[in-house]
């Protein structure tokens, strides 16, 4: 009965839903089109912190998809929300990208190292291991320890990456500290993507390709979930899960008649 409730609103992961990379999966411009003609309000999601969503707007368009700044939420911006909320006008000490920093300069944070109130993990690919050191003796120092994500990994055209997740874990083994973790599969990052459009999850959807953050993050925040196969989790896998999507979809392309439709039927 659940499946029989208007859409009207959608949230969607970007890498493996709508991109690879830079390569557009086809029917993401379709998808998203469908959303614009409709009128239904929609956010791309993603867990990367380096880029500000002005620099994934341009990204998305050199792919040849169209998707306004403002409907782009990073875990950057969940994380300055969260500390914005927790501790208004904080200081914090950044391990990251301009995609985190902006975001925490914008709430009114002061990013420093000495006497921070937290130190923040993101995502960067030029992890230095100076930097590291000084967050492991901040956090020894009394800093609290908050990260953008836990993923361990991310991809690249030559191969995997080691990302915030891994890092996260060498500086919780230095420090005994683990980090409070933002990003998905966290639903507070699903809580704050739905209060930034003014959607109720009754009426929204999650669309992702990684069953262990997109879809339980989606599932943990009251939301249908639709997974599609185009990126991390394969159909065949999806069994081995405690926990199902409302629906499995080859690709987002399968999903433009419900988006015009605002339907799943």
């Amino acid at each position: 009965m659940s499946e029989e409730r208007p859409i009207e609103y959608w949230l969607t992961d970007m890498d493996g839903v709508l991109v690879h990379e830079d390569v557009p999966i086809p029917g993401a411009g379709e998808f998203l089109e469908a959303l614009r003609t409709s009128g239904r309000r929609f956010l791309v999601l993603t867990n990367n912190s380096m880029f500000t969503p002005r620099d994934l707007r341009s990204r998305l368009l050199a792919s040849g998809i169209d998707v306004p700044e403002r409907a782009i939420w990073t875990s950057a911006l969940a994380t300055a929300q969260f500390l914005a909320d927790q501790r208004p006008e904080g200081r914090a000490y950044v391990v990251g990208e301009a995609g985190l920093t902006t975001a925490l300069h914008d709430i009114g944070y002061v990013l420093t190292d000495r006497d921070p109130d937290y130190v923040v993990l993101g995502e960067t690919r030029t992890y230095s291991f100076e930097a590291i050191t000084r967050a492991i003796r901040l956090i020894d120092a009394g800093a609290r320890f908050i990260a953008t994500n836990p993923d361990p990994s991310g991809p690249s055209q030559q191969g995997k990456l080691p990302a915030t997740g891994s890092v996260a874990a060498l500086i919780s083994t230095a420090t005994g500290r683990t980090p409070y973790f933002v990003g998905k599969p966290n639903p507070l990052m699903m809580r704050s993507a739905l209060n930034r459009i003014d959607a109720h999850s009754e009426s929204a959807v999650m669309v992702g390709d990684r069953m262990s953050t997109d879809i339980v993050s989606g599932l943990e925040a009251g939301l249908r979930t639709v997974l599609v196969t185009t990126g991390s989790t394969r159909r065949e896998q999806v069994e081995t899960f405690p926990y199902r999507p409302t629906r499995v979809v080859d690709s987002v392309a399968d999903l433009v008649e419900v988006a015009r439709r605002g339907s799943f039927d």
